[in-house]
């Protein structure tokens, strides 16, 4: 017993000695390691004076996603929509070899969508784009992490935009609006989104333009706000931001080859889209404004003739019967200079000033005749 005793013992002392060299040789081996990656101490550009703006900017962009993280909202659709039938499913020949209820499917199915909205009250108002939404048969909108049923309030096709209301009694974090028509090229542009899905995803860019027109079925109605700042499918009807975290447009289309974003996006200026979405919550669709006049080219030409430094404006070639132009005194020949002393260049100048006025509000527009100035006041009627 004693020397099983012993042989146990001096088996155990060797064992420990190796364990506890182990330990402290992995231990110093860690710590090496640990240290031997890096260099040690901290950036110098931490204290640099040069990169401070930076840093300043860098804590802007995170204050603009603090402010809006909860007021950007994940919508998702479904819709219902017919499955056409495979013409050789009523083949005689095919059923007979393969039985009369060989091929049968679905005369419908559910398709899914996603897009983004932001909150415009605390009663739970979202606005998002009318593509978004079209023809679809239930909403879900995701706040956070909570999802609600929501309702189509309404729509508009020609602005591309929707409203909807959130079904719920609680109180929600609206957006802060801007003034889209303080936007300059090289502002910052920040885009939050749902891009393919992605939640709450934050890009930034700048404001490459102002004012693009003739993108689309718009005829020139409508300008757009275009922007670098990486928009993807999924970004549709989220809010364009400025550094201040103001909304200024809402992100509505990008160009694109391949389907991804190349750095051309588009958004609809939200000065335009507070008016229709005034309307949409009170009528459920959009009236426009009509004064009945037609509009022609403004040549340099006709423009110098007429007395002009240049063809800025629009030419009157033509006035309904009876409407609000031709009862506040404009005849053809005239060329509308200003509208409310607002500058028209061109023709979109003037439609877009005059289908975004309310009902029965009186314009101050002004006119060149005969080589001079005159205003004239024209109460706007509802397109006919």
């Amino acid at each position: 017993m004693k020397q099983r005793r012993l042989l146990i013992m001096g088996v155990t002392v060797p064992v420990i000695t190796i364990i506890l060299s182990l330990f402290f040789i992995s231990g110093v081996f860690c710590k090496n390691s640990i240290g031997s990656f890096g260099s040690s101490g901290v950036s110098p550009l931490k204290n640099d004076n040069t990169v401070a703006d930076a840093v300043k900017s860098q804590e802007a962009f995170r204050k603009v996603y603090e402010m809006n993280k909860n007021s950007v909202v994940f919508i998702s659709t479904e819709q219902t929509v017919k499955v056409q039938r495979n013409p050789f499913m009523d083949d005689p020949f095919f059923r007979q070899f393969f039985g009369p209820d060989a091929g049968q499917q679905p005369k419908t199915q559910k398709r899914t969508g996603l897009g983004t909205g932001f909150i415009i009250s605390e009663d739970g108002y979202v606005c998002t784009n009318h593509h978004v939404v079209n023809g679809v048969d239930k909403v879900k909108v995701k706040v956070d992490s909570e999802s609600y049923d929501a309702v189509i309030i309404g729509s508009d096709e020609r602005t591309d935009l929707a409203l909807l209301k959130l079904d719920s009694k609680k109180k929600f974090t609206p957006v802060y609006f801007g003034d889209s028509d303080k936007v300059q090229v090289g502002d910052w542009a920040i885009a939050i989104g749902n891009p393919f899905g992605l939640d709450k995803t934050f890009t930034v860019g700048v404001v490459s333009a102002t004012a693009r027109r003739d993108l689309d079925f718009m005829g020139g109605s409508q300008t757009h706000i275009q922007t670098d700042a990486s928009i993807n499918p999924g970004n549709s009807g989220g809010p364009l931001l400025n550094v201040y975290g103001e909304v200024v447009g809402i992100n509505r289309m990008i160009y694109s080859q391949s389907g991804g974003n190349v750095g051309i996006g588009f958004a609809i200026p939200v000065n335009t889209a507070k008016s229709v979405l005034e309307q949409l919550k009170t009528h459920k669709k959009i009236k426009r404004g009509y004064i009945g006049v037609q509009i022609v080219p403004l040549t340099e030409d006709y423009a110098k003739e007429i007395g002009l430094k240049n063809a800025e404006g629009a030419l009157v070639g033509g006035v309904a019967e009876d409407s609000p132009a031709a009862k506040g005194g404009i005849v053809a020949g005239d060329v509308i200079l200003s509208v409310d002393d607002k500058e028209v260049k061109n023709f979109g100048d003037l439609l877009s000033k005059v289908e975004s006025t309310p009902i029965g509000k009186s314009l101050k527009v002004q006119i060149w005749r005969d080589k001079s100035k005159l205003n004239m006041y024209i109460t706007v009627k509802e397109r006919p």
